[in-house]
């Protein structure tokens, strides 16, 4: 068996295990577990490369150590550190963004039918930051907020020219943030949320990194085919 895709098993059940702890209110299995989720993702890119003859794109491993970064400033109650988490995330999103552009999204994004992507979530963001805004400002969080939601979405944005996975992954992880959003702004909290956050975001991030991956060793280039409407989860 190859060892990226031992690693990647090893991810699956680490996520497995997270999600489980999520569900029963497991404290000491969610504290072990969420902090390993996106170095094991890191670690199956680079051994992902290292088969195919390759180096990872530094971006990415870059934005998944931003994301595990944020992943601990989340696990901690209040307020400074949920804005230290987003900034954490707002590293990642600035990364990808760059790592897409990198590969073609700028010009991929002026052809149909992709040309269409930034007006739907652009969309998006407006009615999710209109539908939070009053729950936002309670809490002295509308305008971070804000500024985060326009980095997620033009990443989801620049992420649906990468190819079906990369662009569902990007919805994914746009629709986890979304559900934390709205629990923080009081306007929603659906029944399993904490396992809902979690399940999109671990599998929104494995597919950009999946991703990615299969594109390792080969050259850039702009993909035509759509990844697909925007999600809300």
């Amino acid at each position: 068996m190859p060892r990226s895709r031992a690693v990647l098993i090893a991810f699956l059940v680490v996520t497995a295990a997270n999600l489980l702890a999520n569900a029963t209110g497991g404290g000491v299995a969610f504290l072990l577990t969420k902090p390993l989720l996106m170095p094991l993702l890191a670690a199956y890119l680079w051994r992902a490369s290292a088969e195919r003859g390759a180096r990872p794109d530094r971006l990415v491993l870059v934005a998944l150590t931003f994301a595990t970064g944020g992943d601990v400033a989340l696990m901690i109650d209040g307020t400074g550190w949920f804005l230290a988490g987003m900034a954490c995330f707002l590293g990642t999103h600035l990364c990808y963004v760059t790592a897409f552009t990198r590969h073609g999204a700028a010009t991929a994004l002026r052809r149909a039918p992709l040309v269409a992507v930034p007006l739907g979530y652009a969309v998006l963001t407006a009615a999710a930051l209109w539908w939070m805004w009053v729950g936002l400002t309670d809490v002295g969080l509308a305008v971070p907020v804000a500024g985060y939601a326009l980095a997620l979405a033009t990443m989801a944005t620049t992420a649906a020219t990468q190819g079906w996975r990369v662009g569902l992954g990007a919805a994914l992880f746009l629709g986890s943030d979304l559900l934390i959003a709205a629990g923080v702004a009081e306007v929603a909290r659906p029944p399993g949320a904490p396992v809902l956050v979690m399940a999109t975001y671990a599998a929104g991030q494995a597919l950009i990194v999946l991703g990615l991956a299969a594109r390792v060793g080969t050259p850039p280039r702009a993909p035509v085919t759509p990844a697909g409407a925007p999600a809300t989860r």
